[in-house]
């Protein structure tokens, strides 16, 4: 697969924010080290304009990102945790680079070139974000961490070997993030292989634009997908390969509506297997080419988000299997709901399913994946 890319871009608009020149700046600090003593460190990011985004080693992880509201304060967005135990410990891909293939692979099995690949199985029958010890749970090498005129910037990279985790080829990783006086965070996924092999890495960031810390839920944002259509799937939330239209659904986000509104229609079998919504959506347009994918709107602090990708797809998960036994950065507890995911990424199941788009690398060729998290704010 050539050139798709992963950039994640954050932009509040010049009427809620003045845009100050050269004021991007970075620092790195010590956010913990694994049990063998290796170190983890964190990068942060931050502008003029208020936009701070801390980076961490460990999984490449998204742990912070505040955002200004309407009326200029800023809040962290995203939900994570504060040590680096907890991520190992409890889960949740907070913010990580999920992969070698995010997303679910039926059985743990494919087939590529004839031969028959086996991966770990990690969430009930199937294989999940990479396996066990996938993109998430490994610490990234920083390559560069640099400061110009108006940008901070930090270069991570990753080689996972040959047979790692049951993927053929040794791939080559890295993960760009980027911050300018623009309000725009950049993360670029980048890899190549020395075989064949199947590739889908994304950004598993669980956003809350109310504030991680405020104690609210999103069943109150507003959710817009430009799609007309969704990949339903089947109890084990494994695609069935139909491309449904979404016309006349409770996955008909094409005008905005509250995430919480049809959440429980239990008439819908798909949202009783997803207990919510835990399924792909099929972007409207080109994929390869940067267009709008999906917006969110949080009437209370008056943060729009917008989803720009060039991804075949976006994974929409509202938070479901939050259950309350997890307490974030701030000491609230995650329940469900609290959060929404919008992954752009190939279709989960794609290397069974040869009527999806496909996640094939091969030797010379780049995979990349790219999408846009736009940021402005709204009037009550």
């Amino acid at each position: 697969m050539k050139n798709h890319a992963v950039i994640f871009a954050l932009f509040t608009s010049t009427s809620s924010l003045a845009i100050v020149a050269q004021a991007a700046e970075l620092s790195r600090g010590h956010f913990g080290e694994l049990a063998d003593g290796t170190r983890i460190e964190a990068i942060e990011l931050s502008n003029g304009n208020g936009v701070t985004a801390r980076i961490i080693t460990l999984g490449a992880t998204l742990q912070s990102l505040s955002v200004p509201d309407r009326n200029g304060s800023s809040a962290d967005i995203v939900l994570g945790y504060s040590t680096a135990t907890e991520y190992l410990e409890k889960p949740q891909y907070f913010g990580s680079t999920v992969g070698r293939y995010a997303n679910r692979i039926a059985g743990g099995r494919f087939r590529l070139d004839g031969k028959d690949y086996s991966l770990p199985i990690n969430d009930g029958k199937n294989h999940l974000h990479g396996g066990p010890q996938g993109l998430d749970k490994v610490v990234w090498n920083v390559e560069s961490a640099t400061r110009g005129s108006a940008t901070a910037e930090v270069v991570l990279s990753y080689r996972s070997p040959d047979g790692d985790q049951g993927y053929p080829g040794t791939l080559d990783i890295t993960a760009v993030y980027t911050l300018n006086e623009q309000n725009e965070l950049a993360v670029e996924y980048r890899a190549t292989t020395d075989k064949p092999t199947i590739v889908n890495i994304t950004n598993h960031a669980y956003f809350n634009l109310a504030g991680e810390a405020e104690g609210h839920d999103v069943m109150d944002h507003r959710l817009t997908m430009v799609a007309d259509r969704y990949t339903p799937v089947d109890e084990t939330l494994i695609p069935t390969g139909e491309l449904r239209r979404v016309a006349g659904t409770v996955f008909d986000f094409r005008e905005a509506e509250a995430i919480g509104k049809r959440i429980r229609d239990g008439s819908d079998e798909q949202i009783r297997y997803g207990r919510g919504y835990d399924h792909n959506y099929v972007i409207d347009g080109t994929a390869g080419t940067l267009r709008l994918g999906a917006r969110v709107e949080d009437p209370a602090s008056g943060r729009v988000m917008d989803v720009l990708t060039t991804a075949p797809g976006i994974q929409f998960y509202s938070g479901n299997f939050l259950d309350g036994t997890t307490w974030g950065k701030s000491g609230r507890v995650y329940r469900q709901g609290d959060a929404l995911c919008l992954e752009p990424q190939v279709f989960p199941d794609s290397p069974n399913q040869p009527d999806f788009p496909s996640a094939r690398l091969d030797p010379g060729d780049t995979y990349m994946n790219r999408m846009v998290f736009r940021f402005s704010t709204a009037s009550p």
